[in-house]
């Protein structure tokens, strides 16, 4: 037997190759926040929490690649202090009632390895949207005894400017660059 037969006549015999599948992953809402942080009169940093998150990560670790679809609460923004909350619901900063939700939304991700990395993707905030890329300062998969079932996630930061979207009430004494810090986890699916 020629050596190119031979070579094709065991590969026939090994089945098919290994494909990469992509795998959908919901985010875990109790395992999941988004949080802010924004210098304050370069005294003090204001801090706050979006609370409730929704959304799904459509994963591929053999071929690294990914989306995410991110649903955020605006509404459930919380500082800790009730009149603080209200006036950064005001039209004039999160204009929580003509924009009651915000969204991010990825069509890829990088890796380093087998890792995600970074998630570069689009923010949109009281109506307006812009570029905002996640980094990752951790991210793992681990099979979560709770859900009996894979949960991938981590720790994501970005700085973004508040006057992108349209937010320029305080300038400059309630500083431009706020920074995000998202910790999030989601459950496998089954197929």
């Amino acid at each position: 037997m020629k050596p190119i037969a031979l070579l094709a006549s065991l590969l026939a015999l090994c089945g098919p190759a290994a494909r990469a599948e992509p795998v959908t992953y919901l985010i875990e809402p109790t395992h999941t926040s988004i949080t802010w942080e924004v210098l304050h009169f370069g005294t003090s940093t204001s801090r706050g929490r979006f609370a409730r998150v929704q959304g799904q990560v459509v994963l591929d670790r053999a071929a690294r690649t990914g989306e995410v679809s991110v649903e955020i609460d605006a509404t459930a923004m919380d500082t800790g202090i009730g009149p603080f909350n209200a006036r950064l619901k005001a039209a004039d900063l999160l204009a929580t009632t003509e924009h009651p939700k915000a969204w991010f939304v990825a069509g890829r991700l990088r890796f380093d390895g087998e890792r995600v990395s970074e998630v570069p993707g689009e923010l949109t905030l009281r109506g307006t949207s812009a570029p905002v890329s996640l980094k990752a300062v951790r991210f793992n998969c681990y099979r979560n005894p709770l859900f009996g079932r894979e949960v991938c996630g981590g720790d994501f930061e970005a700085t973004v400017k508040r006057s992108d979207f349209g937010m320029s009430f305080g300038l400059p004494f309630v500083a431009d660059e706020v920074l995000l810090r998202v910790q999030v986890e989601a459950v496998r699916q089954a197929p």
